[in-house]
């Protein structure tokens, strides 16, 4: 009885331990959101959008973009436009990434099984405390509905811890 109880307390304590250091892994995670797209096309008009609130400690950032895909999608790489808006400073940034999803080697680069995840470093950044920014991305490809597509995100991280 007592060594069954032993190692009931023993499993839950590994547990807990282990729940908690997979938890605070990533404590630099500023933002990391995601909007989904219609599975059948996103069109060229359709922006999302993202808000970053109010920054509590000024600091370097990193940026990224993620987003999901399926077989669907037709090419081999996608071109989108993000562009920030950094309030108060009405501070406004463009960028064009190219996401390219296959390597040298004409394998796939991203992670998943149907459906698979990519992340694509966007840019580093210097910001002040209480700075918020909007963000919206579009696709800047010529075909105007692009299907395959689920789900495009803003990442956002402190790199000064």
């Amino acid at each position: 009885m007592m060594k069954s109880l032993t190692y009931t307390l023993f499993i839950i304590v590994a547990v807990a331990s282990a729940a908690a250091t997979i938890s605070s892994c990533d404590t630099n995670t500023v933002y990391d959101s995601y909007n989904h797209t219609p599975i059948s096309g996103w069109e060229k008009n359709d922006t999302l959008h993202f808000e970053v609130g109010p920054l509590r400690d000024s600091g370097h950032f990193t940026q990224s973009v993620g987003l999901r895909i399926n077989q669907k999608f037709p090419f081999t790489s996608l071109s989108l436009v993000v562009e920030q808006r950094i309030f108060p400073g009405f501070r406004f940034r463009t960028d064009t990434l190219r996401c390219q999803f296959y390597g040298d080697d004409d394998n796939l680069q991203g992670r998943g099984v149907s459906y698979y995840q990519f992340n694509f470093p966007l840019r580093e950044t210097d910001l002040r405390r209480g700075d918020s920014i909007h963000v919206t991305i579009r696709h800047a490809m010529k075909r105007e509905i692009l299907p395959g597509i689920s789900d495009i995100g803003f990442i956002m991280k402190h790199s000064n811890y």
